[in-house]
């Protein structure tokens, strides 16, 4: 049973009526049965010296009293509780509350909470539901609506420009290096160039337009977002000084956080998902992992191991050093080339792979442009002041990183291959000029194309052999057969395995000889002679070198009809220009390369001299070859012709047919020398074909010979047409003569000697 029991606590005895404060409190007590209830103290308590709280010294003097039994409830006997006997206006609160100590204690439980509290919001600030970090999101999200969504147009228009902009170059290109031989190829061309143009204008115009557009809304946007804080910052700053500026800042700062308040479900990422350097964007390592694993090189699963971050190097070209997953080889990636550059959104010739190392480490190069497709830089051999250096290494030109190659062509042998209009002039003169400018290097050239492209060199050689005749090639090939032989019975009795630059120096006779054959395609599928000219070559590619002969070939064709597989395994060093099958790359770096990822037809067009060089280490090389125009071609084959002259190797050139009359020590041979001069004498440029009778006499009888007619006629024996009489002078005087046909047909018949 339950009652409601009121009481009111008497003072204490030892209080004085009227000298302390008024009761305490009415305290209500719900509790069973009656009892007896020590009476609660109606004054706090004097507070003892040793400074006890008054809670504590009141809960002794209750604790003290005696209480009596609780008595059993009273079954059946229930009392009604009256509420309203409640103090409403303060319950539960002790009268003491009031004091001084009741304030003070009051106030310390406030001081510490808000203590707490401040402590709370201290750590808060770290987390998502800090007042900073709210303020962050607000910025974020205020600089977000401020830019909009424009930006998707305007990239959108830029990608567009930006690619049509590369077409129309690549259009113009072509357009300019079609020739106008072609014809209708020519003005196709040209009109693809000018639609392509047109189009890359309209794009440009529209990029323009979109970012207008663009900028008019963000700043409309910028004006209603960034405008009130400026401004209450701005009038608070000058109304109130520093009070105002801090209140403003404040303010904006609170504004800002409450637009922050709700966090990011998950961070927002604006950009695409699929990252390429072709639209310029960053290399980074997770591009690298999504592009490897788009080309099939690792799996879903794997990544890949940065050992060199990606970075810009001077060229402004991507390059990292990357280990593959375990049991992935790096032949499996430079097979991949292709599917690396469609993933990185660039043309084949741009992405580099190679081996660094070890089978599971590759560097990664990834120019930004088409390389060699801008102007090359002049040659190192214009620099030179004294004679080269054949023996030792020769430079060819820099390679997609600028780094400049240079190759050794000593006991070696080289094929030069690609379509037509490839650059293999260009490529070849790099090792020609170079053979050129040591005098100590002996020159055996054949143009197989007969067009003159190595006929500036021709005063330089010991055998020249320009009119693309394969007889007389192969009459050339067995006299160096009879050369190769005859430095190999020098070797012998020297006591020598092979020559050395040392030995070349004391015999003159074992001097390096290279033999240069371009357009080799006429040579070897000559009916006739081809087969012939073909088991030559062999010969002396794989037993020439010891002996200081060194071959070179160039052809537009490299099929396996034109280099036999036979030969072209001797040739150890290997330079593929543009080809157009993969097939024909190989036919010159060999079966298999381009499988491996070496094919000379991912070359483009645009990288005029540009090859796959495989001439030193374990893969082929891409290679742009030093260029030089046709005046540095003339001015470095000068320079070479005066350090031969100097050196005393310069060839003495053909003796003429007069030279050759004159060292017979005959008298007729003699007059018909001179016979031969005065056909040159009275027109220095050219020669005459005709001249009369007494001219001739003339001029031996000034040269002291004493001819007459008579003699000159029985020397020469002519035809009746031939002494036919012909207009002469200006008077037009018809005298009879000489044809300069009779006297070279006279002195083939006499002496067995030819022009």
């Amino acid at each position: 049973m339950t009652e409601h029991l009121t009481e009111h606590a008497p003072a204490p005895a030892d209080s004085v009526p009227g000298s302390g404060p008024e009761p305490m409190a009415t305290v209500t007590f719900l509790r069973p049965a009656p009892a007896a209830v020590p009476p609660m103290p109606s004054e706090p308590p004097t507070v003892g010296p040793d400074e006890r709280t008054v809670v504590l010294e009141t809960a002794r003097i209750i604790l003290d009293k005696p209480t009596a039994p609780t008595p059993e409830p009273v079954v059946g006997r229930v009392e009604k509780v009256d509420l309203d006997d409640f103090d409403a206006d303060a319950p539960l609160i002790p009268a003491w509350m009031y004091s001084a100590e009741g304030w003070a204690a009051w106030a310390g439980v406030f001081y510490r909470a808000r203590r707490r509290d401040f402590r709370r919001w201290v750590r808060r600030q770290p987390t998502q539901r800090g007042h900073v970090r709210q303020f962050g999101r607000g910025a974020r999200r205020t600089h977000e609506w401020v830019v909009g969504f424009e930006g998707v147009r305007v990239q959108s228009a830029a990608h567009t420009a930006h690619v049509l902009t590369r077409e129309a170059k690549l259009a113009a290109r072509h357009a300019r290096f079609t020739p106008r031989i072609l014809g209708t190829k020519k003005e196709l061309a040209m009109k693809a160039a000018e639609k392509a143009t047109k189009a890359a204008e309209e794009a440009v115009l529209l990029h323009k337009k979109a970012k207008k557009d663009r900028n008019r809304a963000r700043n409309l946007r910028a004006g209603v977002a960034y405008g009130p804080p400026l401004a209450a910052i701005g009038t608070g700053y000058a109304m109130a000084g520093g009070l105002g500026l801090a209140a403003g800042l404040l303010s904006t700062f609170a504004g800002g956080a409450f637009v922050g308040r709700k966090p990011y479900d998950e961070e927002a990422d604006w950009t695409s998902d699929w990252r390429s350097l072709g639209d310029g964007d960053r290399m980074t390592a997770p591009m690298l992992d999504q592009t490897f694993r788009a080309a099939k090189v690792i799996g879903s699963e794997e990544t890949l191991g940065v050992v060199q971050m990606p970075m810009l190097d001077a060229r402004g070209a991507w390059t990292a050093v990357l280990d593959l997953p375990p049991g992935v080889p790096a032949k499996k990636a430079i097979r991949a080339t292709d599917e690396l550059a469609a993933a990185f959104g660039v043309e084949e010739a741009q992405v580099s792979v190679a081996k660094r190392g070890r089978a599971g480490r590759i560097e990664l190069y990834v120019s930004r442009d088409l390389p060699f497709t801008d102007k090359a830089a002049p040659g190192p051999l214009l620099a030179l002041e004294s004679p080269a250096d054949f023996w030792g290494r020769i430079s060819i030109g820099p390679d997609v990183r600028g780094i400049h190659q240079s190759i050794s062509v000593v006991e070696r042998s080289g094929l030069i291959g690609g379509e037509p209009g490839a650059g293999k002039s260009a490529s070849g003169n790099t090792i020609l000029l170079a053979a050129a400018l040591d005098p100590r290097v002996i020159l055996w050239l054949a143009d197989g194309k007969g067009g003159g492209d190595l006929e500036p060199f021709e005063h330089l050689c010991e055998r020249y052999e320009g009119d693309a005749d394969p007889e007389a090639f192969s009459a050339i090939l067995d006299e160096l057969l009879a050369e190769m032989k005859a430095r190999y019975a020098l070797l012998k009795k020297l006591g020598k395995r092979k020559v050395t630059e040392e030995l070349a120096n004391k015999h003159p006779e074992l001097r390096q000889l290279l033999l240069w054959v371009d357009e080799l395609m006429l040579y070897t599928t000559d009916d006739e002679h081809g087969k012939k000219i073909t088991r030559k070559l062999r010969n002396l590619v794989s037993r020439g070198r010891a002996a200081g002969i060194i071959t070179f070939c160039a052809t537009q064709k490299p099929g396996s009809d034109v280099v036999d597989t036979s030969l072209r395994d001797l040739l150890s060093i290997r330079w593929a220009l543009r080809c157009t099958t993969p097939e024909a790359s190989d036919t010159i770096l060999g079966k298999g390369a381009a499988a491996s990822g070496y094919s000379a037809k991912t070359i483009q067009s645009e990288m005029r001299g540009a090859g796959l060089l495989w001439a030193e280490g374990t893969n082929p090389t891409m290679v742009r070859a030093d260029y030089y125009t046709d005046d540095q071609v003339t001015e470095l084959i000068e320079r070479a012709t005066e350090w031969r002259r100097a050196a005393g190797t310069l060839p003495s050139g053909p003796v003429t047919l007069a030279e050759q009359l004159l060292k017979l020590g005959d008298e007729d041979a003699a007059i018909l020398a001179h016979l031969l001069d005065v056909f040159h004498h009275d027109i220095p440029d050219m020669t005459a074909d005709w001249l009369p009778g007494q001219v001739l006499l003339d001029y031996l009888k000034g040269q002291g010979l004493a001819v007459t007619a008579e003699r000159l006629g029985a020397l020469v024996v002519r035809t009746d047409e031939e002494k036919a009489k012909r207009p002469w002078g200006e008077k037009g005087s018809r005298l009879s003569g000489y044809p300069l046909a009779r006297v070279e047909a006279t002195i083939t018949a006499r002496f067995g000697l030819t022009a």
